[in-house]
């Protein structure tokens, strides 16, 4: 089996990462793409409800839980005190598609965009200490870097170089 695409959206907390990797799937979903996204989160995080069926099970022990409807499903696995996984098992558990973006994962050796915006939490560019930045996307002009510079809502264009650096088939 051959690995996926996999392209990263690294940077700061507030720099425009969610937003950038929402646009980018809208952008490659209507150019007909099948597009899949890992986000890391650095925090605990909940995607069930207390009080619903799947979270009591969770409660009680389960070490995994799927949730399965007509519409969609879901695996929730409990780490149970264990390590959080690698980038790389996380990354195999995903069905085939076209392109798995991924959010956070600042130090995944993947290629990947810096998103900057003034409002971030830090300014400090990560592109300098990270040789696999290989664009940067920001809501100001970046003229310190020999990276190609995009304006951070500038999908198609984004796209379009994202495209072209992994070597993703035309549709």
């Amino acid at each position: 089996m051959t690995s996926p695409r996999v392209f990263g959206i690294a940077g700061w907390k507030n720099s425009g990462k969610t937003g950038l990797a929402v646009r980018l799937v809208e952008e490659f979903t209507r150019r007909g793409y099948r597009i899949s996204t890992i986000k890391h989160a650095h925090h605990d995080f909940d995607i069930d409800k207390v009080g619903a069926d799947s979270y009591r099970h969770r409660q009680a022990g389960a070490h995994e839980v799927a949730l399965v409807s007509g519409t969609r499903f879901a695996i929730m696995h409990e780490l149970r005190g264990e390590p959080e996984p690698p980038f790389e098992e996380i990354l195999a558990r995903l069905a085939p598609c076209d392109l798995v973006l991924i959010e956070g994962y600042k130090r995944e050796l993947v290629p990947k965009i810096e998103a900057r915006r003034l409002e971030a939490s830090k300014r400090e560019p990560l592109a300098p200490s990270d040789p696999h930045i290989v664009a940067i996307a920001a809501d100001h002009p970046v003229t310190d870097t020999a990276l190609p510079v995009f304006d951070l809502d500038d999908s198609v264009a984004i796209a379009d170089f994202i495209a072209s650096l992994t070597n993703l088939p035309p549709k």
